[in-house]
């Protein structure tokens, strides 16, 4: 199985959430990196996002955020599937 990569920025809005803990957990072939700062200056402030390997992915709320971070490490896992 591969590996999936989800960096998110301290200052993140997603952080209402234990990010780290919930995606670990769900997902032992996932690494969480926490960040200082991923550049996207502005974005952490108005919406909740995260980057699953490359792929930038938010939404309006912290949840809906963490559902779609879920879906994006399906599809990528999918490709370590096959």
């Amino acid at each position: 199985m591969g590996i999936v990569v989800v960096e998110v920025c301290d200052g993140n809005l997603i952080n209402e959430l234990d990010i780290e803990s919930i995606i670990e957990s769900e997902y032992p072939e996932v690494a969480v990196l926490m960040n200082e700062c991923l550049s996207f200056c502005g974005m952490c402030a108005v919406r909740p996002y995260a980057i699953v390997n490359n792929h930038r992915v938010f939404a309006k709320t912290p949840e809906d955020a963490l559902e779609k971070i879920r879906t994006k490490i399906e599809e990528e896992l999918a490709i370590y599937a096959e």
